[in-house]
């Protein structure tokens, strides 16, 4: 049924149902609750298009992806996040825009869709420590929300992002008292805001429990399994080894069990593994019983919350930014036990 045909079986104008699904304050509340319970029982549902020009909407919410052989964007956790995201946006009759761009050309992008009109806002994604999109946004006073933090920027913005730095240094916390004192840090790359506050936060433990920070315990590295494979790999033959592993990504973890493997020992037992999971929904960590000691919090759900976050920002122009910190749940699996005593 379209609308000149849902207007006619009403008695109504095409304006006058239009306006009522619109949610328009002149339609009087019988007539919209009247023309509601029609559009359900005939199943209508108005063309995005006509309801954004009713409303002078795009209904759409860009996603804007750079493209670079040394980018965290590149990791599979991205499809889950957009899952997400997609499910909030359909719910409330958004559409999604994703553009993948060469790095150089991504400002070019931002500028075209705000003068195009193309989007109501857009999610940022993968933010640097000191990250100039927050800047260009702000300036074309386009409405976006980013998906983490920018460190090195005194702009107010409206953010979702997990609490790395507490849940890195709890975890590393954990492995010291399990007698651990050889901690490796297998990141992400420490230009990524994320992966910047994990290390601060493993840091911060060392220096809690009197530790220096050892250079050769620690990379940086885009999270793959072969990266953690060849981290581990390195750092188990050192002269003096490290007992215990906090891995970014459960996709490095993998790569570093791995390592282990090849080295003759046994995960858990001999060498200890830590892992930031992010709940995949093609890559679980276990069953009822985790395989991997980690720190938790979904990146569906991320995206979900993220992209509800950005939707009532557009909807409420004149709220002041949204700060969200998601804590993570520390669950203890089965790659974590009590440093091996020496001889």
């Amino acid at each position: 049924m379209n609308l000149k045909e849902l207007s006619k079986n009403l008695g109504l104008s095409q304006t006058t149902v239009s306006r009522a699904l619109n949610g328009y304050p002149e339609v009087s509340a019988a007539t919209r609750h009247r023309v509601e319970r029609a559009a359900k029982e005939f199943n209508y549902h108005p063309s995005t298009r006509a309801k954004g020009l009713a409303t002078g909407r795009a209904l759409a919410i860009g996603h804007v992806i750079p493209v670079s052989t040394k980018h965290e964007m590149v990791n599979p956790v991205f499809g889950d996040f957009i899952a997400g995201a997609g499910e909030t946006y359909a719910r409330n009759g958004f559409e999604m825009i994703l553009s993948i761009v060469d790095d150089l050309n991504e400002e070019q992008i931002y500028r075209s869709l705000k003068s195009r009109r193309a989007v109501d806002g857009v999610i940022v994604h993968g933010p640097r420590i000191d990250d100039p999109r927050i800047a260009l946004l702000t300036s074309l006073e386009l409405p976006f929300a980013v998906h983490g933090q920018v460190t090195h920027c005194d702009l107010p913005y409206t953010f979702l992002d997990v609490n790395n730095h507490e849940a890195f240094e709890q975890a590393t916390d954990y492995l010291f008292d399990l007698g651990h004192r050889r901690i490796a840090l297998v990141n992400g790359l420490e230009n990524m805001d994320f992966a910047h506050r994990r290390r601060c936060g493993y840091e911060a433990s060392l220096r809690s429990h009197g530790i220096p920070i050892d250079t050769a315990l620690m990379c940086s590295n885009e999270m793959t399994e072969i990266i953690g494979y060849e981290a581990a790999y390195k750092q188990l033959a050192l002269p003096n080894p490290p007992t215990a592993f906090l891995c970014a990504s459960l996709i490095s973890a993998l790569g570093v069990r791995r390592a282990i493997e090849d080295h003759g020992l046994t995960m858990g037992k001999d060498v200890s593994v830590i892992t930031h999971d992010d709940v995949l929904s093609y890559l679980q960590n276990g069953g009822d019983t985790p395989i991997f000691t980690a720190t938790r919090s979904s990146v569906r759900t991320a995206g979900r919350r993220l992209a509800e976050v950005l939707l009532n920002t557009i909807e409420h122009t004149t709220k002041p930014p949204q700060r969200v910190i998601l804590e993570c749940e520390f669950v203890v699996g089965q790659s974590t036990g009590p440093a091996p005593r020496k001889d």
